[in-house]
């Protein structure tokens, strides 16, 4: 029994240790579900959340009752025929999630007809074996017509009745050839769904230059508008390929943590305020936003006599010159800045340096054991 309960927790894990409520993580906008341990969880409601390829997802009455849980295949009612797809989640939280996906009309929850069958299967099979040849086909049945949009990604439905073309315009497109053409090519129902270069991004996946999955392939649904204001609130250099994404719009993630930065930054001096002393006038370097760090030079351009200062003990020196005082430095009392002790960088240094040692101590040694060899042939020689 112990083995058996091992065995399905885990099922769908895929980087060593899991818990069933993770679900695989390969199954994009994956929903950490913290309600799986607490005892009737799931009957609390017969909505269950499946998902499709890529992005795709949908929430559908589970009718039937079947005992489905977290990466179950099932066969789902679709419009015509029916779909395949995994579920990704049970029990109270798919409520929840009907509201975040504005879900409001009854008719757009369908049913789960049955967990998949083998002949299910085996046709859900042969339909995505078509999706990448459909897909360049159809693009160049899209040339062919002069239409000015790139088509993505093609999706059949689980039963083959039914394609999903994903494509992306800059400019308003009349497909309504192309729609007759593809039907024509294909012998299926036709479906266009425009998406834009973020969504196409989520789709396709990849790595982003963190080292890690997209957040718009992994778990991002709604997309923000992101400006390079976010940049400048971050202090960030405004390189367009170093701020771009695989999509190339700004990143996502800039929009993460520019509130914090906002509320910090709100602390800190002005940029063009010049703080005096009775030697010299401080310019702005550089700020550390979130440890309320700003570093001042005596030179307006270039590094020159660096202090690195609180942004209170800035304010108090800003204060102080208002009133027409100068202290006798940038540091706290009006203490002279101490010269900073440089650290020894041990991987900088002269790589024979050990080799230089071991032949010190080496002749150290040699030289002992001559001392000694001297004084044994004198004791000899006196005796």
């Amino acid at each position: 029994m112990e083995k058996s309960n091992e065995h399905n927790i885990m099922v769908g894990c895929d980087r060593g240790l899991c818990h069933q409520a993770v679900g695989r993580q390969d199954r994009q906008l994956n929903t950490y579900d913290w309600l799986a341990d607490v005892p009737g969880n799931v009957d609390t409601t017969d909505l269950v959340e499946v998902q499709f390829k890529h992005t795709r997802k949908g929430y559908y009455h589970n009718v039937n009752n079947l005992e489905l849980n977290k990466g179950d295949v099932v066969a789902v009612e679709a419009s015509p025929g029916h779909d395949i797809g995994v579920v990704t989640l049970t029990g109270r939280l798919v409520k929840l999630q009907l509201k975040k996906a504005n879900i409001k009309s009854p008719d757009d929850i369908k049913r789960v007809y049955r967990i998949a069958r083998e002949t299910d299967m085996q046709k859900f099979r042969e339909a995505k074996a078509r999706e990448h040849s459909t897909m360049i086909e159809s693009r160049k049945i899209a040339k062919g017509l002069g239409l000015q949009m790139k088509i993505g990604d093609v999706e059949y439905q689980g039963d083959g009745n039914k394609a999903i073309f994903y494509y992306i315009a800059d400019e308003r497109v009349d497909f309504r050839q192309l729609i007759k053409d593809l039907a024509a090519a294909f012998h299926v129902r036709i479906e266009m769904k425009q998406i834009g270069a973020r969504q196409e991004a989520g789709r396709i996946g990849g790595t982003g230059p963190c080292g890690r999955e997209l957040c718009c392939a992994t778990w991002m649904k709604n997309f923000s508008s992101v400006s390079t204001n976010a940049a400048r609130f971050q202090d960030i250099s405004l390189n367009p390929q170093k701020l771009a994404g695989m999509c190339a719009k700004l990143k996502c993630c800039l929009n993460y943590e520019v509130d914090d930065y906002v509320e910090a930054g709100k602390k800190l001096p002005g940029k063009d305020i010049i703080l005096q002393t009775q030697d010299a006038d401080y310019h702005l370097f550089k700020s550390d936003i979130l440890a309320g760090l700003v570093t001042y030079s005596t030179d307006k351009n270039i590094a020159a006599n660096l202090e690195t200062i609180s942004a209170k003990r800035a304010k108090e020196v800003i204060e102080l010159n208002r009133q027409g005082e100068k202290p006798i430095s940038l540091q706290e009392g009006g203490k002279k800045p101490q010269e900073e002790k440089h650290s020894v960088d041990l991987a900088g240094g002269d790589i024979n340096r050990f080799d230089k040692a071991k032949k010190k101590k080496k002749k150290k040694h040699n030289n002992n054991r001559n001392g000694e060899g001297h004084a044994n042939a004198k004791n000899q020689h006196e005796g």
